[in-house]
Parts: structure tokens; C-alpha cells; sequence
């Protein structure tokens, strides 16, 4: 069976060698005679595959004792909500740099003061927004980035600076895809769908001295102190995405861990900017400075030629590059299990396609 090279922001491609260990344990995982999806939460075999999962993160992203390892439900979108419920008491600081961090910071003003410290919103968060130290509040209760754009294409080169406020950040697009120090955190979340494993569940590490600090009003399945108590499994966690991601963790450390996958992911982004560098037809769309190694968006001058090259793309067995709506043209999501040859077997169609038309 030919594979297709999927492009797709997320659901994204996942690991041929996790999906086959999946298929090879689909109807008795391990001798069983049951599907992991058909396994109780509570029984001791699923115990051991939760715990084999959160013990991969840990070690992949050098997460220390000082932090719980969630893995729950809601997505990034419930995490919007969740953070405020869980540290907003006074005030808190965001930047807004793209279509999911606006959607942050409007939910967070349900809950609270937000202050918006930079954006490029005017500017159809086309690079990253300096922020003005001035502008920051030294007693706000967290201060709130994305750290890679899915829609835009851009990213933080570097992580600012918040002193003593805890920052917090939506990882969702590039999490696990280069170094992160996650001591600088006071709480990442990810939704799996991209670098992770497959939709369903959302990865929330946090900072145990951030605990107990929830809104008496939060629903029990978003108060983090309640889940880290209940192993978050205080209702029926999502037990097969967290097995396909267990499986798919396996592949990265297989593959030499973040640091190596992370060489890998430059090479990939490198070959493709390049290439839109010199191109007289396509042009990227991000900032130089800011542009995402994850998601590369890039168009022509006409929207008609932007639909030709999808449709050749398509024939060729490369899917889902359309780019999206809020951005037009392409974006080539090269997330993780993205291989080296899909993004030249994409650069060589564009080429193709260019010679056509120029």
C-alpha cells in the first residue's frame, strides 16, 4: 500500500512504525485478547501503559520532579479556559501572535484583567511582537505565550524573560520538536495531534507550586490540583490516544530524542525556505526572522495559481497543503514524523509546477 506524504496542520502524519505496532496489537495487545481500547483504566495493564507514557515524556523533555505530567482531555481550547481558572486571581499579562493565542486572551477576559502586552495582529501575525518591558506587570499572576504559530508560520526564537511571574505556554505545534528548558515554564500544555500522537489527548505539565490555586468554580476535569491528586484520572482518560502516543514517543526516543529529531527538523525547514527563497513564483509568508520550522506557509501572487498547485500537489500524493483561510496560499506542516524525502519529493513538485508557469 502506497503512503501518502500529509502535510496536514494537525491531525497530522504519525510514525509508520508506531501505526504498525498499533495494527500488529489492535485485537490482543500483548497476549490479552483485548484492544488496549477496550482495556479498563483502572486494570493494571493500562496502568502500566499510562504511566510507560508520562515516564517518556519526562524523560524526552527533561521534566523534573518540581512538575506535574497531566494528560487530559478539552484539548488546547479547554486549556484556554483552564489556566485562568487556575492561576488568574488579579491580573495576567498575553502576547498575541496568532489565531490561537487571540483565542486565549478573549477567553481569559472571562475570568479576569488581561493585559495585551504585544501583538501582531495588525499586521495578520505575520512575525513574532516585540514586547515592551514597560508594559509588563511584575505582580501578574502568569504571563501567557504561543510558542509556535500553526496558522502564520512563525515562532519564538527565544523565550522571554518573565522573572518571577510563571509563564505559561501553549507548546501545541512544537512541542517535543526542539530543546526546550522547561524549568523556564510554570506550565506547558499541548494538544497531542501534531508532535504527540493522534487527537484526543492534551498533554498539561505544571509546576507543583502553581497547584491549589484554582477558582472555586472550576469544573473538577479542568482544576489541574484535582487531577494531578487522581492521577489525571479522575474521570475515563482517552486510554487509546494515550497508548498511540506511548508508541509514538517510543519512535522519538528510538530516533535519538529531541535533540536529534530537532537537527532533523532544521534540515527539513531548511531545504524548504530555501528553495522559497529563490523561487521566482512562490513566496513564504512569514517574517524571516520568526519562521516556524513546523509549519511553512507560502503562496503565489494569484489565488487561482495558489488552487493549481494544490491540485498538482494532490496528484502527486502530497495531501492537505492548501493553506489556511486566515493566510491563503500553502502551508506545509513538517512536523516531527515528517521525513526528510517528503519535503524534497514537495520542493521537486513546486519546482515542476514553477517551471510551468514561469
Amino acid at each position: 500500500m502506497n503512503r501518502v506524504y500529509n502535510f496536514a496542520a494537525g491531525p497530522s502524519m504519525l510514525p509508520e512504525e508506531a501505526l504498525e505496532r498499533a495494527a500488529s496489537e489492535m485485537l490482543s495487545y500483548k497476549g490479552t485478547g483485548m484492544s488496549v481500547m477496550e482495556m479498563s483504566h483502572r486494570s493494571k495493564g493500562y496502568i502500566e501503559i499510562f504511566d510507560h507514557t508520562v515516564s517518556l515524556l519526562r524523560e524526552l523533555m527533561g521534566i523534573s520532579d518540581d512538575y506535574e505530567v497531566l494528560l487530559l482531555q478539552g484539548g488546547a481550547t479547554g486549556q484556554f479556559a483552564a489556566v485562568p481558572m487556575n492561576l488568574l486571581k488579579t491580573s495576567a499579562d498575553y502576547v498575541d501572535s496568532g489565531n490561537f493565542a487571540h483565542g486565549a486572551l478573549v477567553e481569559a477576559k472571562k475570568y479576569g484583567n488581561i493585559n495585551v502586552v504585544a501583538s501582531s495582529r495588525d499586521d495578520n501575525y505575520t512575525y513574532i511582537p516585540e514586547i515592551d518591558p514597560d508594559k509588563l506587570n511584575k505582580n501578574a499572576d502568569y504571563f501567557y505565550i504561543t510558542t509556535n504559530n500553526t496558522i502564520f508560520g512563525t515562532r519564538y526564537t527565544s523565550i522571554p524573560d518573565t522573572g518571577d511571574v510563571p509563564l505559561v505556554a501553549d507548546m501545541s505545534s512544537n512541542i517535543l520538536s526542539e530543546p526546550m528548558d522547561v524549568n523556564k515554564f510554570g506550565v506547558i500544555f499541548a494538544g497531542a495531534q501534531k508532535n504527540i500522537g493522534p487527537a484526543g489527548v492534551t498533554v498539561v505539565i505544571v509546576r507543583k507550586d502553581l497547584l491549589g490555586r484554582a477558582n472555586p468554580n472550576t469544573p473538577k476535569v479542568f482544576d489541574w490540583t484535582k487531577m494531578a491528586e487522581n492521577g489525571s484520572m479522575l474521570n475515563t482518560p482517552t486510554t487509546y490516544s494515550i497508548y498511540m502516543a506511548g508508541l509514538c514517543l517510543e519512535w522519538l526516543k528510538k530516533e535519538g530524542g529531541v535533540r536529534v529529531i530537532h537537527m532533523r527538523n532544521q534540515i527539513k525547514a531548511k531545504l524548504l525556505y530555501d528553495y522559497l527563497d529563490e523561487s521566482k513564483l512562490f513566496k513564504g509568508t512569514a517574517h524571516r526572522d520568526h519562521r516556524s520550522i513546523m509549519n511553512v506557509t507560502f503562496r503565489t501572487d494569484d489565488p487561482d495559481t495558489d488552487a493549481a498547485f494544490v491540485k498538482l500537489a494532490t496528484e502527486n500524493g502530497i495531501l492537505n497543503i492548501k493553506g489556511h483561510r486566515l493566510v491563503g496560499g500553502m502551508r506545509a506542516s513538517i512536523y516531527n514524523a515528517m521525513s526528510v524525502e517528503g519535503v524534497q519529493k514537495l520542493i521537486s513538485v513546486m519546482k515542476q509546477f514553477e517551471q510551468e508557469r514561469v
